[in-house]
């Protein structure tokens, strides 16, 4: 087959085909990510925010510390939880730890920050669960309400994400 033809015309930009074909790929493109692929990717990040909010909460709690220095050490763990599940999964894909960490944090930078945001404005702003202890229900209401708040507003930030090509789309290409 003789290829000379598509050479000669005008300058061809591979770069624009690339980046094209990364924002159609998996039908992330113009028409943007399915709910279930942004509920899916929120998902993900939330057990990964909740493990470490929960493990920074229970270990501020149990050393005595005040409110802001267990508030800072739970949202510290939630980063590094929510970051890790993305870092391993694309470890075990092949990619390297460099690479890994630059996937992890494109992917779940947002979602997270959004989520803890939202969150630790609901436990700050419910009255009495910045008091509350491990083993009051308002403590876990709180706690559990915020998350649930948190997925149902981080959802469509990362549906517009991944539509668009960034979030917990950049991972998609390691599955």
């Amino acid at each position: 087959m003789d290829h000379t033809a598509h050479h000669t015309g005008p300058t061809h930009d591979h770069t624009a085909h690339e980046l094209h074909g990364r924002h159609e790929h998996g039908g992330h493109g113009r028409g943007g990510a399915s709910w279930s692929t942004a509920a899916k990717a929120t998902l993900h990040c939330l057990t990964g925010c909740a493990i470490g909010e929960i493990l920074g909460m229970v270990i501020g709690t149990a050393l005595l510390w005040g409110n802001v220095p267990t508030m800072a050490l739970a949202i510290a763990l939630a980063f590094v939880f929510g970051y890790s599940f993305t870092l391993f999964a694309v470890r075990r894909a092949g990619l390297d730890f460099k690479s890994a960490v630059k996937v992890a944090l494109a992917a779940d930078t947002v979602s997270i920050a959004v989520m803890e945001f939202v969150d630790n404005a609901i436990i700050a702003l419910t009255p009495g669960a910045m008091d509350a202890h491990l083993s009051d229900a308002l403590f876990w209401t709180a706690l559990l309400g915020g998350f649930a708040v948190a997925f149902l507003i981080t959802t469509p930030v990362n549906k517009w994400m991944i539509g668009r090509g960034r979030g917990h789309a950049v991972v998609h290409a390691y599955h």
